[in-house]
């Protein structure tokens, strides 16, 4: 069940329904906000409805024990492809890129005959993470695609993408997740949280369930918190970004240090909102650098321990000098 993105489900559900439909989708809002949810769900539906029996549910719910749906689960669906950054051919972790090659290989794809109904769908989970050639092959797709075939894109930033690629799909627009229905999801995923403790991971998450879920696995309060008191202190000696960068560069912390990445920018944007003048000058360019610097160090293997310093940096330019003014 898609939760919190109502008019998403609406209209794609309206256009499946008329078989009236783009052949590309742009599923474009923040990251964690159920897209790639969406964009399985979707591809449950449309494959289940085309193959048979139709579904008898409303918007886009197919049933679990439906075979498609069976097949679209476990990957081995022969009319669907979901291309996402690989794990790497030596080392651990993804790759950088969602490569020219997975593209080609989706070009091959879709040179074959449907097997199980006339419809096949391919998922790119996410565009941001596609390289530039990748790209441009993909784009040659959008541009003649064969019949029957829906592309659902994912972006957590349509801007940035190819303006020849958004030209040509229709824009599924996803927000941010209202506090109640992040409640429902922590109270359905994380039932062993008290409501306190969900409530503080909401406030931390910025409508991202994805992000709420990861934190509370990963139990990041004292994170947020450590990172707010650089935002308003200014951390003068050096002393507590060291220890954060310490704590989070550690082979053990991997998980958290990708969560602090995540975490930081929002912790920038919030602060803002309650700054002026000079301040909030400064924490504008603090977000800019943290945000580009989150998200390139995980794509470049920065050092864990150096990068976290030096957002530590960033954030305490935020508090300037002792006397920040709110």
């Amino acid at each position: 069940m898609i939760v919190g993105q109502d008019r998403a489900v609406d209209q794609f559900a309206s256009a499946w329904a008329s078989r009236k439909l783009h052949h590309a989708w742009l599923f474009a809002g923040p990251k964690g906000v159920g897209k790639a949810s969406f964009a399985r769900a979707a591809a449950r539906r449309v494959l289940a409805d085309a193959a048979g029996p139709p579904v008898d549910l409303s918007g886009i719910e197919a049933p679990e024990e439906h075979r498609i749906v069976k097949l679209v689960d476990a990957r081995s669906h022969p009319d669907m492809r979901w291309l996402e950054r690989l794990e790497k051919e030596k080392g651990d972790g993804l790759a950088r890129d969602i490569t020219i090659k997975q593209v080609r290989g989706l070009g091959e794809f879709m040179g074959m005959t449907a097997a199980l109904s006339p419809w096949r769908v391919a998922v790119i989970d996410s565009m941001d993470e596609m390289n530039k050639e990748a790209s441009n092959a993909l784009l040659k797709m959008l541009e003649e695609p064969p019949a029957n075939t829906l592309f659902f894109l994912v972006s957590h930033a349509p801007g940035r993408l190819l303006p020849t690629i958004r030209s040509r799909c229709r824009l599924l627009h996803f927000d941010a997740l209202a506090d109640d229905a992040m409640m429902s999801i922590l109270g359905e995923r994380s039932p062993n949280l008290s409501a306190a403790e969900r409530k503080r991971v909401v406030e931390m998450s910025f409508g991202s369930a994805g992000r709420a879920l990861a934190f509370a696995e990963l139990g990041l309060a004292k994170l947020e918190d450590a990172a707010i008191a650089i935002l308003r202190g200014g951390d003068p000696t050096n002393a507590q970004r060291a220890a954060l960068a310490i704590e989070l560069g550690k082979k053990a912390s991997a998980e958290r240090y990708a969560a602090f990445l995540d975490l930081a920018p929002s912790l920038i944007a919030r602060e803002a909102r309650g700054l002026r003048g000079a301040s909030l000058e400064r924490a504008l360019d603090a977000y800019a650098k943290t945000r580009e610097l989150a998200t390139v160090a995980p794509r470049v293997s920065l050092d864990p321990a150096a990068t976290v310093f030096q957002i530590g940096g960033f954030l305490a330019a935020v508090g300037g000098p002792p006397s920040l003014k709110r």
